[in-house]
């Protein structure tokens, strides 16, 4: 089980080495080798092995964290590919996508005017959520059909951006939800 610490998160999880992944065998992988590695099992042994058995059980929880998103791994698989990708790194020179965020930012700020906020909300979260999953598919043809690791860096880019929306239409809801209820 040494090996855990040195397998990629694929190899660990004895997965093809592809951005399409089968959900439900991850799941049931993950649940197997945290199984026959959970700390709790080895709260007899040596030092060395509970210590073993702890990074061992770390590694796999950070593998199945990065597997499990899409955008994680998507960047997962480019750094396998020899590209970096910093998060200070801008996106590219796409003026198109530059508007529509601009756009969709500005839909965001303007909810709380709307006459109902939340309808109005729940239509951009949709909205975001299409945008996402087309950059999605796009970025599993990149890598899985065309081996495109440029195309692929640009999808990952843009889903970046459509993450930190995500996460700003999630805050508002919130916020909404507390104003309301």
């Amino acid at each position: 089980m040494s090996s855990i610490l040195t397998q990629n998160h694929f190899e660990l999880f004895s997965l093809p080495t592809r951005y399409r992944l089968e959900r439900g065998a991850l799941d049931a992988r993950y649940r197997e080798l945290q199984r026959r590695v959970h700390p709790d099992r080895f709260a007899g042994a040596g030092d060395r092995e509970r210590r073993l058995s702890v990074q061992q059980a770390a590694r796999i929880n950070e593998a199945y964290q990065t597997l499990k998103d899409p955008l994680h791994r998507g960047r997962y698989l480019l750094t396998l590919r020899g590209q970096s990708i910093a998060d200070e790194q801008s996106t590219h020179q796409d003026p198109e996508f530059l508007m529509q965020q601009i756009e969709l930012r500005e839909a965001l700020g303007e909810v709380r005017a709307q006459p109902d906020p939340l309808a109005a909300l729940d239509r951009l979260a949709r909205e975001v959520r299409a945008q996402y999953q087309g950059l999605e598919a796009g970025l599993a043809t990149a890598l899985d059909e065309h081996n495109d690791t440029q195309a692929a860096l640009t999808f990952v880019l843009k889903m970046q951006y459509f993450t930190r929306l995500q996460n700003e239409v999630q805050e508002l809801e919130a916020d909404l939800e507390d104003e309301m209820g």
